[in-house]
């Protein structure tokens, strides 16, 4: 996946949260003693070629991260999708996100697929004013 333009400046943790984003015990919670979170239901959501692809615009997703939610998007909807998403950049709340990117219910995670650049075999447009 493309993600030269996903990636998001380091954001400083909240006063008290040494442990990024949501912490150990963040808005996600945490299962047992170990500082696991427990995945988050978010909204995929699927834009242009990726959401002909995968037959749906949106779909809920339980996922930690945002490559878990790609990871799972890419098993339910197979190797078309696949192939747009390798091309696709990847949003979190209108943000561009890493795929390590933590999620907390709720979230929207978006599938922007290129949208301009031409089809082979088309005719060169010609404007006149």
């Amino acid at each position: 996946m493309n993600l030269a333009a996903n990636s998001a400046p380091d954001q400083a943790a909240p006063p008290g949260d040494a442990n990024g984003a949501h912490g150990a015990n963040g808005a996600n919670g945490a299962s047992g003693t170990n500082g696991a979170r427990r995945p988050a239901a978010v909204h995929l959501l699927l834009f242009a070629a990726a959401r002909v692809a995968a037959g749906t615009a949106t779909e809920r997703v339980c996922a930690g991260t945002v490559g878990e939610v790609l990871a799972e998007a890419r098993l339910r909807y197979g190797g078309q999708f696949a192939a747009v998403l390798d091309g696709s950049r990847v949003w979190v709340n209108g943000e561009p996100a890493p795929l390590d990117r933590a999620l907390l219910d709720g979230d929207e995670v978006a599938v922007l697929p290129p949208v301009s650049g031409g089809a082979s075999g088309m005719a060169p447009v010609t404007v006149v004013s």
